[in-house]
């Protein structure tokens, strides 16, 4: 406990190294005086700043915003991704969930789509590429309408802008036994979907998406729902399902 009454952490990490595709490998770090107010990535940013001032090499993890919004922070903490708090990215797990003398395993996604690129950062490129084979309008829909001009049920509008939540930040691959990216998949149809924009195209959609998937290198769903559970915006399952009922209208309508 501090002076100011801030209670500190005396911690020891398991931390993935790797530089190379071929030589990770665990070492061990003891993080010391870490208050229960820091953030994760605040914790281990006074990791690096020790690391560095023994010149040696820091830990390299993605970050960006710390806000919850930009979905880079991803990390498999005690083998949960994001760590143990539900509905919460790992910039924004606090230090207060763990206790003084607690061993935290740290690690980087693990999915032959997301390839490691060093330490805890991975490649997750596969996802833009999902993004590009048809998550989007391309339809000429004329100029932008005035706001309240194209009618839109509340709840179709708040079932879009419950997939459009999404932050890409691969947790959903990270969390599922198959690596299957169908909740980042069917979050980025879906959004699409619920609006008349995406309607002329929504069946394409996601036929073009999930075979891009397949192509990436992402297994199958099997219906463990590990995904639902890791999502930290809590994207509902239900998006899966209606991308796989538009994948099939699709592949029957190509059949036929």
């Amino acid at each position: 406990m501090s002076a100011s009454g801030e209670k500190l952490l005396n911690l020891t990490l398991q931390v993935w190294r790797q530089k190379t595709a071929s030589d990770g490998h665990f070492e061990t770090y003891q993080a010391k005086k870490i208050s229960t107010e820091q953030s994760f990535l605040e914790m281990l940013d006074l990791v690096n700043e020790d690391l560095i001032g023994q010149g040696k090499e820091p830990i390299a993890f993605d970050h960006d915003c710390r806000e919850g919004i930009c979905g880079m922070c991803s990390l498999m903490i005690n083998g949960e991704a994001h760590g143990p708090e539900t509905g919460t990215t790992t910039c924004q797990l606090h230090m207060r969930h763990f206790k003084d003398g607690d061993e935290i395993v740290v690690e980087p996604w693990r999915a032959r789509a997301f390839p490691v690129l060093r330490d805890l950062v991975v490649d997750r490129s596969a996802f833009d590429r999902i993004q590009q084979a048809g998550g989007y309008v391309s339809v000429n829909v004329g100029g932008a309408p005035d706001a309240n001009a194209v009618p839109i049920s509340k709840k179709e509008a708040d079932l879009a802008m419950d997939a459009a939540a999404c932050i890409g930040c691969g947790a959903c691959v990270a969390a599922c036994p198959n690596a299957s990216a169908m909740l980042y998949v069917g979050a980025k149809v879906s959004q699409f979907r619920h609006l008349p924009q995406g309607q002329p195209e929504k069946a394409q959609r996601a036929l073009n998406m999930i075979t891009r998937a397949d192509k990436e290198g992402f297994g199958s769903c099997r219906n463990h729902f590990e995904c639902e559970a890791a999502c930290p915006k809590e994207i509902p399952r239900r998006v899966m399902a209606e991308t796989f009922r538009d994948f099939t209208a699709a592949a029957l309508t190509r059949e036929s």
